[in-house]
């Protein structure tokens, strides 16, 4: 049983970084999920997958592993790099192109 350690994105509908500050271990998916026959639902008989686990921090999350005898892999986070973009550049004189309605 492999687990993931990694630090969530923001989610689209945020424009904070709230949530996205801890760490979670999930569970690879060790069965695949079936279609059931009747209603159309899927499924799985994989009881870890809807096992999340939050940590403060990266270490606190290695370490926990380590203690379970968890196999795990990180992935690092892609840090967005923010552009400072004012109003008033809209109508700066040496833009590129002209600004029109």
């Amino acid at each position: 049983m492999t687990a993931r350690i990694f630090r969530p994105a923001k989610n689209a509908m945020q424009s904070g970084q709230g949530k996205s500050k801890h760490w979670v271990l999930v569970f690879e998916p060790e069965a695949p999920r079936e279609i059931d026959p009747l209603m159309g639902y899927t499924s799985s008989t994989d009881m870890a997958s809807q096992i999340k686990l939050r940590f403060d921090s990266l270490e606190e999350a290695e370490s926990y592993a380590k203690r379970k005898g968890i196999e795990y892999v990180v992935q690092q986070p892609h840090d967005v790099e923010r552009k400072k973009v004012a109003y008033a550049d809209n109508f700066r004189s040496d833009r590129k192109a002209p600004w029109t309605h």
